[in-house]
């Protein structure tokens, strides 16, 4: 992903959370060799996986897993997929 690439901490609202969606689109146009995951089912794939173990994800960062996602937690995800192996 590119310089450009926008920051999922930065995402706190369903607005900047569809721009975030629209900006990963956008990103996998133009850099479609960096994503590990660049098809629909590779994607969506990865995404089921590192929803199934984002407890290992929130353990390594000594962070509690919340309750209930956020927007960033949302966008993290989205943003992980493009890479996750």
């Amino acid at each position: 992903m590119d310089d450009t690439f926008p920051d999922p901490h930065q995402v706190t609202s369903r607005t900047e959370l569809s721009a975030f969606v629209l900006a990963l689109r956008d990103d996998l146009a133009r850099n479609t060799d960096a994503w590990e995951n660049p098809t629909l089912d590779r994607y969506l794939e990865a995404l089921a996986r590192w929803i199934h173990d984002m407890d290992g994800w929130f353990a390594n960062q000594d962070k509690p897993e919340p309750a209930q996602p956020t927007w960033r937690l949302v966008a993290e995800m989205l943003q992980a997929a493009s890479i996750y192996e």
